[in-house]
């Protein structure tokens, strides 16, 4: 039997539609539409493309956008009130910091500047104490994004066992502990991780965030289990692949498909984090 395929394309599509009403809505009772503002530094393509995509996005849904550039050769304290005055602007509800940023700049250092209540990434100290202590606030947008998707497609996780295979402050942990916070019992898997295939069979939910193609294989699942893969690993050829092998749709239950699964999603949540840093 075919898996279920857990489509990010078609319920970010959903998503984005319900947020237009609401941005609609929150249009008329302010003096200006939610706006989000993104600073980026020069000099990588993919950031402009992603900041491409994110405006287009504002303004299909009626937000506003503001974009700040900085020059590559930004210095740290540049790019620190280039961040606090985007916070600072009345006219501004949301704040992104595109990442990532020059080599030899502190990213950590940065994002203190932005202003908590207008995180839209997450990332912040404080946005991370929320989510850590089951608060309400504003979530990291792609592990927000895989467990909207969960449920829009009702997967239950009271209960089941999920194995979360990444660390990281921005998908890997935050996803762990919003799964937590559903009462599934969470093993977090790493490279140090010994007989990783082990624990992987052992999990109801896989959730991969690694960054490495295949990393997860079809003699890894449990039958039946439901994947979540939040890779996107540019191949040679250009191809785009998750850190699941292709072939575990021949095992899962559900999947995720690369591309076109967690991928709409995280765009979809940062129109959602904006929308609640306006109050809506």
């Amino acid at each position: 039997m075919p898996p279920i395929i857990l489509d990010g394309r078609s319920v970010a599509k959903q998503i984005r539609a319900e947020l237009r009403e609401r941005i609609s809505m929150l249009s008329s009772e302010r003096a200006h539409a939610p706006t989000l503002g993104v600073l980026q530094v020069a000099g990588d393509a993919a950031s402009d493309r992603y900041v491409r995509a994110i405006r287009k996005m504002c303004e299909e849904a009626g937000a506003g956008f503001v974009g700040t550039i900085l020059a590559a050769n930004a210095s740290q304290s540049q790019i620190e009130e280039a961040t606090a005055a985007l916070s600072a602007r009345p006219d501004v509800d949301g704040v992104l910091l595109q990442m990532p940023l020059p080599v030899g700049i502190d990213s950590a250092a940065v994002i203190t500047y932005i202003d908590p209540r207008k995180d839209v990434d997450g990332v912040t100290p404080q946005s991370a104490g929320l989510l850590m202590l089951g608060q309400p606030g504003l979530r990291p947008n792609t592990p927000a994004g895989g467990m909207e998707l969960l449920r829009r497609y009702q997967v239950a996780l009271k209960g089941i066992h999920a194995v979360v295979i990444g660390r990281s402050a921005i998908v890997g942990r935050p996803m762990a502990l919003l799964l937590l916070h559903e009462h599934a019992t969470v093993t977090i898997a790493h490279s140090r991780t010994p007989d990783l295939a082990a624990t992987v069979r052992s999990a109801d939910l896989v959730v991969a965030a690694v960054g490495r193609p295949g990393i997860i294989t079809a003699d890894m699942l449990k039958p039946g289990a439901v994947v979540v893969d939040f890779g996107i690993n540019v191949l040679a050829d250009g191809s785009m692949v998750g850190d699941v092998a292709v072939e575990a749709a021949e095992v899962a239950g559900a999947i995720t498909p690369v591309p076109g699964g967690t991928g709409p999603m995280t765009n979809a949540m940062l129109l959602q984090n904006l929308v609640r840093a306006a109050g809506g």
